[in-house]
């Protein structure tokens, strides 16, 4: 199970390129243009030599030579969050130091445990708050979770830092809903959810306390296989991908614990571009074959409004409602997906390329993360901002589901939108309007739609069935998370003034 991974990471180990340098011009980059992959490939490159290293049973002197040039770093933090002392990068470098300070020489381990403590641990003791505490996301746990780790491996008395982890994870878990699921898509619960779950479990090795037996985390450990569809994709709402980076020690544990799925297999070691030690050391450490129980074939998730249904034949349908502020927002509420012939179809883009823009005012310019980079209605010129959904129904069928959501909060009149999905591949979606306004519907895919007469085909997979209203395509091109070019296809509907209700009908082939 684990022979592909431990090959890799000892061909990483072995390799006798010189870690790339962090030199100021990289470092600075960030301030001068907002871009931050340049600086980061070099920090990620460094820290998966750093973790292939340590993940070799006898290491040698090369691991102390890694070690010694991490804590010769000007900074563990990254550019993008530079007025922090402290943020997710820097404690999780802690964590991988600390873990590994008992496996170098004594003058590097004596070292590195300096370090940690100077750049991460002592500010758990210092009273001020952190910039990230109150953010009840992944940042609590990511934070909270690495340090604390840090402090189990390093100190005599971990316990004051402890004790202001401990309130970290409260606010986690506080940032969920009782249906477990995570706003910020399914990429950023491996991230929070993981990290607490591995400090979670050094905790409860440590001291027999169990931070797993809280009454959320059975089903927050379910959630991302309640938003997989049967042949294996997720679904990308938020900065997330259909493909996310799954651990298979945390799917391991999570199954033993609570009989969630287990893993389908276990990742690349360049499966987390992070080279993140949380999940490489637990991965060798935890994974194994497990048994669990069966997901349902709908899932409704009533706190994030998210349905996912995973059909019959390959196909699968998701929607969303929610709110359009949420960590990592898109303007997306009544957004959905569907699935066919193994790709999502009607698709969501996920996340786009990090910049400093991406997180600021600017945000919604981006196609990734504005309404016009989802599958929704343009209302008298003007796309969809801000406002919340309310769900007006939600009920199973026996072939499928019925879904309807008031989306009016987010436009300049009355929107509802109503989804009647089938299992067989079929949807029915009904927008209501009121008022004369012109309205287009728009709609997304990474597959170029054939728009002729009433009928819109996209390569065969899905076909769309409307009144014969103008239709037109656009092909953008764009950037995916990694920077890599991406290209997306949007569809326009033109719906004359005075329609106030649209139907369409969606098939899967």
């Amino acid at each position: 199970m684990l022979s592909a991974l431990e090959r890799e990471i000892r061909e990483v180990a072995a390799s006798d390129e010189p870690l790339p340098a962090l030199p100021y011009t990289a470092l600075r980059e960030f301030g001068r243009t907002g871009e931050r992959l340049g600086y980061e490939r070099r920090y990620f490159g460094r820290r998966a030599r750093l973790a292939a290293l340590g993940l070799l049973d006898a290491p040698g002197d090369a691991l102390d030579d890694v070690v010694w040039a991490t804590c010769d770093e000007y900074t563990w933090v990254l550019p993008a969050h530079q007025s922090m002392p402290v943020d997710l990068f820097a404690c999780e470098t802690a964590h991988t130091l600390a873990e590994l300070a008992g496996r170098v020489d004594p003058v590097v381990g004596e070292r590195a445990r300096a370090e940690v403590g100077k750049r991460v641990l002592d500010r758990f003791l210092d009273p001020r708050p952190m910039e990230w505490e109150g953010f009840g996301n992944n940042w609590e746990a990511v934070c909270g979770g690495a340090a604390g780790m840090a402090a189990l491996a390093v100190l005599d008395d971990p316990e004051p830092v402890l004790a202001r982890c401990r309130a970290a994870m409260r606010r986690f878990l506080d940032g969920y809903g009782d249906d477990g699921g995570c706003v910020e898509g399914v990429a950023y619960w491996v991230y929070g959810f993981g990290y607490f779950v591995y400090f979670a479990e050094a905790l409860r090795e440590r001291t027999g306390e169990d931070l797993l037996d809280h009454p959320k985390v059975a089903a927050m450990a379910a959630f991302p296989h309640r938003v997989r569809f049967a042949d294996g994709g997720h679904v990308p709402f938020s900065d997330t991908t259909d493909d996310p980076f799954l651990p298979a020690g945390l799917l391991t544990r999570l199954a033993e614990r609570f009989g969630t799925p287990g893993p389908d297999g276990v990742p690349s070691f360049h499966a987390d571009h992070c080279y993140r030690w949380g999940h490489l050391s637990r991965t060798l450490a935890w994974s194994r074959p497990v048994r669990s129980r069966p997901v349902e074939t709908t899932s409704y998730l009533p706190d994030l409004a998210w349905v996912v249904d995973r059909g019959e034949h390959g196909h699968g349908f998701a929607a969303k409602g929610g709110h359009n502020d949420e960590p990592h927002n898109h303007d997306d509420l009544g957004h959905f997906v569907l699935r066919a012939g193994g790709r999502n179809v009607l698709d969501d883009l996920g996340a786009g390329e990090y910049t400093r823009d991406y997180f600021g005012d600017r945000r919604h310019a981006f196609l990734h993360p504005s309404a016009e980079g989802h599958s929704l209605p343009v209302v008298g010129g003007v796309p969809q901002r801000g406002g919340r959904a309310e769900v007006l129904e939600y009920a199973e069928t026996p072939g499928g589901l019925t879904f309807a959501l008031d989306l009016s909060s987010a436009y300049p009149s009355r929107v509802v939108r109503r989804f009647r999905w089938h299992r067989d591949g079929r949807l029915d979606l009904r927008d209501e309007f009121t008022g004369d306004v012109p309205v287009e519907e728009v709609f997304i895919s990474r597959i170029r739609p054939e728009a002729r007469g009433g009928r819109v085909s996209w390569d065969g997979l899905v076909t769309l069935d409307h009144p014969g209203f103008a239709a037109t395509v656009e092909t953008l091109a764009t950037r995916d998370h990694h920077g890599r070019p991406d290209t997306v296809h949007r569809l326009r509907l033109r719906v004359p003034p005075g329609h106030r209700a649209v139907d369409l009908r969606f098939t899967c082939h």
